[in-house]
């Protein structure tokens, strides 16, 4: 229960700053209204109108969650009005996203450690390539990818795999490295070659850095399939959903559309936690 104390004491906190800044920014229009109709608030009343407010500033706690509840459990999955299936279109994508950059990221810092070249030419670029915001690489991908016919889920997946696969090569390449001298020389004195040190050694040491790595991928992940929905206009998605309440001044509905991606990553990342510890456990490194 005392580790709990803390999360609890933050949440609240954040709560307790999320309403104080919704009766702030929302008064407002309160007073204006009540202004025009030749009407003095007093501040409870001040207080309640900026907690019911249509299209308020800053929605309050309660109506996110009334609007997340309203499309995830009053709507049908396969309804373009349920939260639950633009969350599945953004997943998809982020998934696969994830995937792929995993899988680059891997390859990638294998070539880095096992050869100087890579390591001079290549971790450069990889650094560089992350300094170009993504807003601006995400159209550019979306048009390529269009002019030669792939369109769909794979173009908000390579942006996802642009965003995640960094984490992965630079985590997996200090976990590669880890293995200190007197391992690797140990392992040099039983003839053992690089294959053999890299599955036996290496990789298994690089399994505390990747994990860490792969949580930080998977929540650059999901915000490129969300950034990967913005440009394009698109119908379906959370990215989707921000655009149409973005269109229509409805704020309610775009906190509801981000507070739904963070509750998605946040389950993303709990279930890769859940695997880092099952993993380690197996090997080991956790009692």
């Amino acid at each position: 229960m005392k580790s709990f104390a803390p999360v609890l004491a933050v949440v609240s906190a954040i709560f307790v700053i999320w309403y104080g800044m919704a009766v702030v920014l929302n008064s407002t229009w309160a007073y204006d209204k009540a202004k025009r109709a030749d009407v003095t608030l007093s501040f409870s009343e001040m207080v309640a109108d900026t907690m019911v407010q249509k299209k308020p500033l800053l929605p309050a706690p309660h109506q996110v969650a009334a609007e997340i509840y309203k499309t995830t459990v009053l709507k049908k999955i396969t309804s373009k009005r349920s939260l639950i299936w633009h969350g599945w279109i953004t997943l998809s994508a982020t998934l696969l996203g994830f995937a792929m950059g995993t899988g680059f990221g891997i390859l990638l810092a294998v070539g880095i450690v096992h050869s100087r070249a890579m390591d001079m030419s290549v971790m450069p670029w990889v650094i560089t390539s992350q300094t170009i915001p993504i807003l601006a690489v995400a159209p550019m991908i979306i048009v390529v990818l269009n002019a030669v016919g792939i369109s769909g889920l794979l173009p908000k997946a390579f942006i996802s795999m642009y965003l995640s696969f960094f984490p992965v090569v630079v985590g997996m390449v200090k976990g590669l490295r880890s293995p200190d001298h007197m391992q690797m020389d140990q392992m040099r004195t039983w003839n053992a070659l690089k294959p053999t040190m890299f599955w036996k050694l290496r990789l298994p040491s690089s399994m505390p850095y990747l994990f860490p790595s792969l949580k930080i991928a998977m929540a650059a992940s999901l915000v490129g399939a969300i950034v990967g929905e913005l440009p394009t206009g698109a119908v379906a998605g959370l990215g989707a959903r921000l655009l149409a309440g973005s269109y229509y001044g409805q704020t309610i509905q775009i906190w509801s559309a981000l507070i739904s991606a963070a509750i998605l990553a946040a389950a993303l990342v709990a279930l890769i936690g859940l695997l880092q510890n099952i993993t380690l456990k197996r090997m080991g490194m956790l009692r």
